[in-house]
């Protein structure tokens, strides 16, 4: 079935102008179609299409934003700390309200003192800067010149902190870094600086990471590396010469020491030896002097009991014990006169005489 659609319209036409009362001279209403025709034939400006598009990703970027796992963000509202945002997908208030900071507070910052490392390799040279340089000369406690490179590693542990309380937080921890050193340095002594690097870096991270907390700068003082420390290059030969002697000193004193413990032992047990000799021979000779006394006494007793005996006695057993010892005896009688006596003083023995009984020989 096929519609007429002009006889339709018409009749639309005429039962719009009944309904509306309308009649002869009076105006007409404007109709859907004009106005959708108009429509159709009305076109937008491009620029005014783009501008639009641009304000809403600019307003949608502003609004949603995405916090990595290593950060947190930082929001901001007229300036002013408002909130911290944590990893992920996060909404604020468009540019201009709010501003968001990301800051990495899992990731791990370093300082380097009096050095700078070479890109791409782990190793390091000194600064020709002469700020690093004097930034690594350090007077130690025995009034020697050292050069101390080190490295400071350090984290974000509070955003807030960092952002706000202190003005230039490097500038500040760098500071603070070279002060805590050259204290700990300035305590110890050339010897000390360069053969315990691990202590000095363990009390100069403590004497830092206390002067960061009590400035509220929001980092945490990871660890303190210190290289290599050398004395300066212009007296590093002197140095090396002072060592060298002061180690032949030490050989010196360790060799006097070892011959010092091998003499004085032996000489405190010769000692005692001669004191124990000493010792044993004091008590002989008392307990002879008093076997000596006992037999005095004994004999002293006898001697009271009968006197003649006992000084015969002790004649003849002197004499058994001196004639033994006086060799050839001559013993002649004082009362001779007849004979001229003869003593042989060739050692040739006279012959015997029976007739000459005043001369006997005994042994």
């Amino acid at each position: 079935m096929n519609w007429d659609w002009e006889k339709l319209r018409e009749n639309q036409q005429n039962f719009e102008k009944k309904k509306d009362g309308g009649g002869p001279g009076m105006p007409k209403p404007p109709q859907m179609d004009d106005l959708l025709n108009k429509l159709k034939g009305f076109k937008f400006p491009g620029g005014f299409l783009v501008i639009i598009i641009l304000l809403a990703l600019f307003f949608g970027s502003s609004t949603f934003f995405t916090i990595k796992l290593d950060e947190v963000g930082v929001i901001q509202r007229f300036g002013k700390f408002n909130r911290i945002a944590q990893p992920g997908l996060s909404f604020k208030f468009p540019s201009g309200i709010e501003k968001v900071t990301k800051v990495k507070v899992k990731r791990i910052y370093k300082e380097e003192f009096g050095f700078q490392t070479v890109q791409g390799s782990s190793n390091y040279r000194f600064s020709s800067e002469s700020s690093s340089q004097e930034t690594s000369l350090m007077l130690t406690g025995d009034l020697n010149v050292a050069v101390v490179p080190w490295i400071v590693q350090y984290r974000i542990s509070n955003p807030r902190n960092y952002m706000f309380e202190v003005k230039d937080v490097r500038a500040i921890l760098r500071d603070m870094s070279e002060a805590s050193m050259r204290t700990v340095v300035g305590d110890r002594s050339i010897n000390e600086v360069i053969s315990k690097r691990e202590e000095i870096a363990l009390a100069a991270k403590e004497m830092l990471q206390k002067e960061m907390t009590q400035a509220k700068s929001g980092i945490n003082i990871v660890t303190i590396e210190m290289k290599k420390t050398n004395v300066p290059e212009p007296v590093q030969n002197s140095f090396n010469e002072v060592n060298q002697a002061t180690q032949e000193k030490e050989q010196t004193i360790y060799k006097a020491r070892e011959e010092y413990n091998k003499a004085v032992p032996l000489a405190r047990g010769e000692a005692k030896r001669a004191i124990k000799d000493a010792e044993g021979y004091a008590i002989d000779r008392v307990n002879r002097a008093q076997g000596d006394t006992a037999k005095f006494s004994a004999v002293y007793k006898e001697y009271i009991k009968a006197k003649d005996v006992t000084k015969k006695r002790i004649y003849l057993e002197s004499m058994l014990e001196i004639f033994p010892k006086l060799g050839k005896k001559y013993i002649i009688d004082s009362e001779q006169k007849n004979l001229l006596p003869f003593l042989n003083m060739g050692g040739v023995t006279p012959p015997f005489n029976p007739q000459n009984r005043s001369l006997n020989k005994s042994e």
